[in-house]
């Protein structure tokens, strides 16, 4: 346990890292990028399939395929979804939307508490029923400050859950449903980079280190997967929930301290209460794994 909640916490500072890392390829755009990342990502998926011997499960969704065609439609729009939020992921820290996108990451948990509640009949604690509340307070006072909820932050929190709801009933392992959204998404990760390689190319010649730097990319993406995965397979679910809080948390510090992204004294009356509302999640696991440990 101790292994997985070094992982776990390592594998949130990794992707905080990437966070950051995107301005560090100046001057790859943030298509580029995305494209990279899924080309380099892939043989990674391949390779934890091969560890695993699980290809008899992608063979097995394989031949779904042919008694189910609806099922075509549906991988189409899981790689859809995760795409989008890769490349948001990515473009975000380049054009001033990282506070943003830390937003969204901090309000997916209770969009899905929500989630849970209204599409597939979850009673809500008192923990979660304060922790709504306080969420519904930060959002509605940045409604009243800026008229809205920024798009990228309403991105992330409300494109998640669809994704998570379609993979849960297509009744795939993480890691079979990852190589299909992967594979997916590689025909559209080729044609950008295609699409750019006069650019690029100049990219590459007129700044030599990105031949280091992108392949780093690859490694630190594929890293953080690694870790994440194992420490999902050696935690305990409760435990596994608590700790992804991580992630969030320090992306928003990336954005605010390493980006210079400003947060206004009135946009603090939005993040506190959602902070507190991500909190008394956190304090729920806790206690649920003392009790469980009891």
């Amino acid at each position: 346990m101790r292994q997985g909640v070094a992982l776990s916490v390592f594998s949130s500072f990794l992707f905080a890292l990437l966070y950051y890392y995107a301005t560090v390829l100046h001057p790859l755009s943030g298509a580029s990028i995305f494209a990279w990342r899924v080309v380099l990502a892939l043989p990674l998926v391949a390779l934890l399939i091969t560890r695993g011997r699980d290809w008899s499960s992608v063979h097995a969704v394989l031949v779904r395929l042919r008694s189910e065609p609806l099922l075509v439609a549906a991988l189409l729009v899981c790689g859809a979804l995760i795409g989008v939020q890769l490349l948001l992921f990515v473009w975000a820290p380049l054009h001033g939307y990282g506070l943003d996108v830390s937003l969204g990451y901090f309000l997916l948990p209770l969009v899905m508490v929500v989630v849970g509640r209204l599409v597939y009949g979850e009673r809500l604690t008192p923990w979660q029923k304060a922790a709504v509340f306080m969420a519904a307070i930060g959002v509605g006072h940045e409604v009243l400050r800026v008229g809205s909820v920024s798009w990228p932050t309403a991105v992330v929190a409300l494109g998640y859950p669809p994704y998570f709801m379609l993979r849960r009933r297509l009744r795939l392992s993480s890691l079979v449903g990852l190589w299909f959204d992967m594979l997916l998404l590689l025909p559209v990760a080729l044609w950008l980079l295609y699409s750019e390689t006069p650019g690029v190319v100049a990219q590459f010649t007129d700044r030599p280190l990105l031949w280091v730097l992108v392949p780093l990319l690859g490694v630190i993406s594929s890293v953080a997967l690694l870790c994440y995965l194992i420490a999902s397979r050696r935690l305990p679910l409760g435990l596994f929930g608590v700790l992804s809080y991580v992630e969030p948390v320090l992306l928003f510090w990336v954005a605010f301290l390493l980006l210079g992204e400003p947060v206004t004294l009135r946009a603090w009356f939005t993040y506190v209460p959602i902070w507190v509302a991500v909190l008394l999640l956190v304090c729920e696991g806790v206690l649920a794994l003392r009790r469980g440990s009891r």
